[in-house]
């Protein structure tokens, strides 16, 4: 196919979270693989709450990702467009007002569902008496607006679900403009497909009903219907989505030195019937997209398998993709990478094996003995071990009661890379001072 549009519209209402990332990857891969084209449209019908520092806070997750667009758009710009397009569907007899409210349409829905049927509007507002009207005005009540939908069998076939069917008559006219006068999703959203040439939309199941009347906006309004992809949303490990996960974005797993391309790699395989693999370009992931491989059962997303495979990605992430973040040598980043489980740690033993520490000394008495047999000149890979050897010879020790009080001292951390690794990237006088008490 050619002239593939695609867009990604998220609400600045609050922090880009996981499901949306997962969304605006799909979108970007997909325009990759197809030579399309990426629309960022902010969708700020919203005017109470979307905010300045959500909006920046998506751009900033998007260009951390390696996700870029083509074009931008804002709905709180387009409001005329959206107003002109409502006067000839009111015209046409396709939007109408009603004035129920929210109480009278509440006990309505509960009525229904009691008796067992579909809570779906009466659309008793289309018998509306201009009695009737003047009466609900001087009660003070302000007009909520729906559109009517069509009675037909809505049909389209799914990128994801296959052919999707529902009838009309089974759905409520869903409401378009809220009694404040602002807009709510559906008719702002298809008229900005129709205007931006859009021929693909990819989103969340959620969005499936809504789908369903949209289909008959885009036929209204005289637009094209896209080709549709609903993607299965995320449930948690306990199997529903939890706050957590609603909650959960691009800044907490970056503040936690989740690397942006674990991210991608995990989100793009995760709920396919491939395995989920580290990728180090976007580009090479674009390749491998495949919606026939999305399985329809709901994903469960792991926060502590994707900390797992990022330290999988970071083992095997090759220079290349970090040389100019931390500004370590290809030499250093290749001996202490299997050791780390994210790729900030490296600043932490680059510190370590080129900067002053102060050594933490658990028995001095035993580190000054080392320090004493340690060999002179040049370490290389041999080193360590024929050290140890012969320390273990003089003292009897072995295991973490020889190994232990030796980490601490040289690297004043428990935990890290293998010593046999860290004593030539340290060398001999650094090794020395510090096996001695000394800062170093």
């Amino acid at each position: 196919m050619t002239n593939i549009k695609v867009r990604f519209a998220p609400s600045p209402t609050g922090w880009m979270h996981i499901g949306n990332t997962r969304t605006a990857l799909f979108n970007y891969l997909w325009t990759k693989k197809m030579g399309g084209k990426l629309l960022l449209r902010i969708d700020d019908t919203d005017k109470v709450r979307s905010k300045k520092e959500y909006e920046d806070g998506i751009r900033d997750a998007l260009t951390w990702l390696g996700i870029s667009w083509d074009e931008e758009a804002r709905q709180s710009a387009r409001f005329e467009r959206y107003d002109a397009v409502v006067a000839e569907l009111k015209k046409a007899g396709r939007i109408y007002a009603c004035y129920d409210t929210p109480e009278e349409l509440e006990f309505k829905r509960k009525r229904l569902l009691a008796k067992g049927l579909p809570p779906i509007y009466d659309r008793q507002a289309l018998n509306y008496t201009a009695e009737d009207i003047a009466k609900f005005e001087a009660e003070g009540r302000k007009p909520h607006y729906r559109f009517k939908l069509v009675d037909e069998e809505i049909m389209w076939d799914d990128v994801v679900r296959g052919v999707c069917k529902y009838d009309a008559n089974k759905l409520s006219d869903p409401i378009i403009i809220r009694e404040d006068g602002s807009y709510l999703y559906h008719l702002p959203s298809v008229i900005d497909d129709v205007d931006f040439q859009i021929t693909h939309i990819v989103r969340g199941e959620d969005h499936v009903t809504n789908t369903a009347a949209q289909i008959q906006m885009f036929k209204a309004i005289g637009g094209k219907v896209p080709t549709f992809a609903h993607l299965p949303l995320l449930t948690g490990k306990e199997g529903k989505l939890s706050k957590r996960l609603g909650s959960l974005g691009v800044r907490e797993l970056r503040a936690d030195g989740i690397e942006a391309m674990a991210i991608c790699s995990f989100l793009a395989k995760l709920g396919t019937s491939e395995a989920i693999e580290p990728f180090y370009s976007l580009e090479a992931l674009a390749e491998t997209l495949d919606f026939s491989k999305i399985g329809r059962s709901q994903p469960k997303f792991d926060e502590e398998e994707l900390k797992k495979f990022n330290t999988k990605l970071v083992h095997n992430m090759p220079y290349s993709a970090l040389k100019d973040t931390f500004g370590v040598s290809e030499v250093f980043w290749d001996d202490v990478k299997g050791n780390l489980e994210t790729a900030k740690d490296v600043a932490l033993w680059d510190n370590i094996c080129n900067k002053e520490i102060t050594p933490v000394m658990e028995d001095i008495e035993f580190t000054s003995l080392a320090a004493d047999l340690l060999p002179k000149g040049d370490f290389n890979a041999e080193t360590f071990n024929a050290w140890m050897n012969e320390l273990k010879a003089k003292t009897g020790r072995k295991g973490k009661e020889l190994f232990h009080p030796i980490r601490m001292a040289l690297t004043a951390e428990a935990n890290g890379p293998e010593l046999k690794t860290l004593l030539p990237l340290i060398g001999y006088d650094k090794a020395y001072k510090r096996l001695k008490g000394e800062k170093a």
